[in-house]
């Protein structure tokens, strides 16, 4: 055996819910061959057992069709993750060890799109992942997930998640009639997202997205002041009016202490359906300066895709049902950015939960907003 044979051998061993392979992904590290003996190290970006255990049937059959004869040793590093995110502030939620925070400066950007199939791309990865819509207004989740015509169980005083497409989930649309309005305050949206947090009986969770209402208020402070969130994100448009609203939520997360995942700009570009061919109509691209001044990137630029909008109002996400188009695609290149960064952040010791408190323009009192 040769190293040459065993990379040769270990690049048709798919990355489990990918299209791409281990040695592809650079996971393969440290051949050692020693006459007829094979060990290696696969550092992996999920810490789920199934995934290492498929890991590990594919590479010792792909060898020994490749004819080793020995043993071989194949050593799965997946990332040790604590159960809380961190120890130095409140966490109502200790089962999630990792909270994604997805805003956006303004509505109709994509946000809850993004959400759901960043949310997929995630599990497609082998991870537990739950999906919040804490869009208390206007919560659309459940009809992008197909389930909206399905009302959540009871166990005891804790309400359990409803599951779809591998995801767990949670909305206020689940919990109300359909077409019913919610006038609620701002002290009703606090308590809100103290609840979904705390009363829903969510699974040992690797993540939990979390799809916010538009803005910097209530709802974004409530849940970085209850759980320690790990990472931000995100979402805009390449329009300037979206771009201004999207650098205020980039300095919430800022201003919070929230790391910055990086930006998605939904409508970029447009993709034909009759010829595949991407004409930047909107533009593209323009969210980079913004992404310099706050010290992030740009981890997806996702087209105006017909089949995005379909999948949506249809139930059918577009990461799960049609995996191979480009925006599926540039979906799993960023939920594999954010997990990469989650790794790193808990690699060096977590974030603490905000300490921040809600400013008031110069000359207005918090009493009179």
């Amino acid at each position: 055996m040769t190293e040459e044979i065993v990379k040769s051998a270990l690049s048709k061993v798919m990355y489990p819910g990918f299209t791409k392979d281990i040695v592809t992904f650079g996971f393969v590290k440290n051949i050692v061959i020693n006459d007829v003996d094979v060990s290696f190290d696969v550092e992996i970006t999920s810490s789920a057992q199934e995934v290492t255990q498929q890991i590990k049937d594919d590479a010792t059959a792909e060898l020994k069709s490749a004819g080793c004869v020995g043993a071989i040793n194949v050593n799965v590093k997946a990332p040790q993750i604590p159960r809380e995110t961190s120890s130095h502030g409140k966490n109502i939620a200790p089962q999630v060890k990792n909270f994604l925070m997805v805003s956006s400066g303004k509505g109709g950007v994509g946000k809850s799109t993004t959400s759901v199939n960043i949310a997929i791309s995630l599990a497609k990865q082998g991870l537990k992942v739950g999906l919040l819509d804490a869009d208390i207004y206007g919560p659309n989740i459940p009809r992008m997930l197909g389930v909206g015509e399905v009302k959540p169980e009871v166990n005891g005083n804790k309400v359990l998640p409803i599951k779809a497409y591998g995801l767990e989930m949670m909305s206020m649309g689940s919990l109300m009639e359909d077409g019913q309005s919610l006038m609620w305050r701002g002290a009703m949206i606090m308590k809100a997202i103290e609840q979904f947090l705390r009363d829903i009986l969510w699974s040992e969770l690797d993540v939990l997205v979390i799809d916010m209402p538009p803005g910097t208020g209530d709802a974004q402070l409530t849940l970085a002041q209850s759980v320690p969130v790990t990472v931000g994100l995100t979402v805009t448009t390449p329009q300037g009016v979206s771009l201004d609203d999207s650098r205020r939520s980039l300095d919430m997360f800022k201003k919070l202490n929230i790391p910055i995942a990086g930006i998605v700009e939904n409508m970029s570009g447009f993709i034909a359906p009759d010829t595949g061919v991407e004409y930047d109509i909107f533009g593209k691209g323009t969210s980079q300066p913004m992404a310099d001044e706050f010290d992030t990137k740009i981890i997806a630029e996702i087209p105006l895709e017909p089949s995005i909008r379909e999948g949506g109002d249809n139930g059918q996400p577009i990461s799960f049902v049609a995996p191979s188009s480009e925006s599926a695609k540039r979906y799993a290149i960023a939920a594999e950015s954010i997990w990469n960064q989650i790794i790193e952040i808990n690699a060096n010791g977590g974030v603490s939960n905000a300490s921040v408190q809600p400013t008031t323009p110069p000359g207005v009192s918090a009493c009179s907003m």
